[in-house]
């Protein structure tokens, strides 16, 4: 009976430590082996250690596409890997988030979030220099290093043994710092010296592990229980919208419930909407339904969680409607612009949108961008 019961009290201390252990995974330690990694790029490819084998310095760095830090560390990381083109280094990045521990309203400074078809959007777009690793499947890699935050460099020395962890450098904003930690590191390694400072911190977001998905499902709830409403619009309010005396970036989608393209792509405003609501940034709608279609419209919004400000036109003369939203659109539904305070229309689209190019136009607006 007694070795029964260390045996259940065994197992649950040590169930619990490798709760905690899940929770927060040990950063690698100083002198430590590389953990050898079997990862897909963004080019196809699968990369292990072995690849990287003929490099003296070897730097595995953990980053990500939505991140403000990261994308704020990006430029300097190709620069650095340029730098040391010919010095026998190398550089791989690896992704270790999983989409199950990421929120849409964590993707407020990005166009993008973390899946692998996003990373190679990203590689392309930025012209990355160096390989870009997928772990978000399964995450064994990132569980291995322990990184806390994005991004978070691991360098190594000729014998593959940790040699520098944390940082980059300590300024995050652009244009401010040359990733001078992770340069003195390299240098000191390729000269054969020790690493002074061998240990910093980071900062950065933190890692989004798959178990987290308990979290995002309850935000998800608390999302589906939002207020759902639409309200009666007429045409002084409809310019006044346009004018925009707001301080925000104001999105306006217009819409009606018969409308095929229209109601195809109205998850990806609902998508939109969740990512930049926190910024300043606000999205409208406008349904050019008939007035008398408006507890329709009101179910289609509660169906698609839109609760966001949507109106309905309260008249059934669509070309005052066309005039008032824009002069220079020719009718066709649906029809969506980006309108900047004071009144200045900066995005137009008459027909479905580009998602990415949406996102992209609006995180690139100065009223938003991507870093903080």
């Amino acid at each position: 009976m007694r070795y029964a019961t260390l045996f259940i009290v065994f197992t649950l201390v040590g169930a619990l430590l490798k709760s905690q252990a899940q929770e927060n995974p040990p950063i690698l330690a100083l002198g430590a082996a590389a953990p050898d990694f079997n990862l897909k790029g963004v080019d196809g490819k699968y990369y292990t250690l072995a690849d990287f084998k003929a490099a003296k310095v070897l730097a595995v760095l953990f980053t990500c596409n939505h991140c403000p830090t990261a994308q704020a560390y990006e430029d300097r990381t190709i620069q650095l890997v340029k730098d040391y083109a010919n010095k026998d280094f190398s550089l791989v990045a690896i992704s270790p988030n999983s989409e199950k521990g990421l929120l849409l309203s964590e993707l407020g400074y990005s166009d993008m979030g973390d899946s692998y078809e996003d990373m190679q959007v990203r590689h392309k777009d930025k012209g990355y220099n160096f390989p870009y690793l997928y772990d978000g499947d399964t995450q064994e890699t990132a569980l291995k290093y322990g990184p806390v935050a994005t991004p978070h460099i691991f360098i190594f020395d000729q014998d593959r043994k940790l040699r520098y962890v944390g940082r980059l450098d300590a300024s995050e904003k652009p244009g401010t710092a040359n990733a001078e930690d992770a340069r003195m590191a390299i240098d000191a390694l390729l000269a054969g010296k020790p690493v002074t400072n061998a240990k910093t911190k980071t900062f950065g977001c933190s890692i989004k592990w798959a178990w987290k998905v308990k979290y995002k499902e309850k935000v998800l709830k608390e999302w589906a229980e939002r207020a759902v409403s639409v309200e009666d619009i007429n045409i002084q309010q409809i310019k006044a919208l346009i004018e925009n005396d707001s301080k925000k970036l104001r999105l306006i989608n217009v819409w009606a419930t018969w409308c095929g393209p229209c109601v195809a792509e109205f998850p990806d405003f609902v998508e939109i909407d969740r990512m930049y609501r926190d910024r300043d940034f606000e999205f409208v709608t406008i349904s050019a339904d008939n007035p008398e279609k408006k507890d329709r419209v009101l179910g289609f919004l509660k169906k698609k969680q839109a609760s966001n400000k949507n109106y309905i036109f309260n008249t059934d003369d669509k070309y005052a409607l066309i005039e008032a939203i824009d002069p220079n659109w020719q009718g066709s539904l649906p029809y969506t612009i980006l309108v900047e305070p004071g009144g200045k229309i900066v995005y137009s689209q008459e027909g479905t949108i580009d998602v990415f190019k949406m996102k992209k136009t609006i995180v690139e607006n100065p009223l938003i961008g991507r870093f903080y």
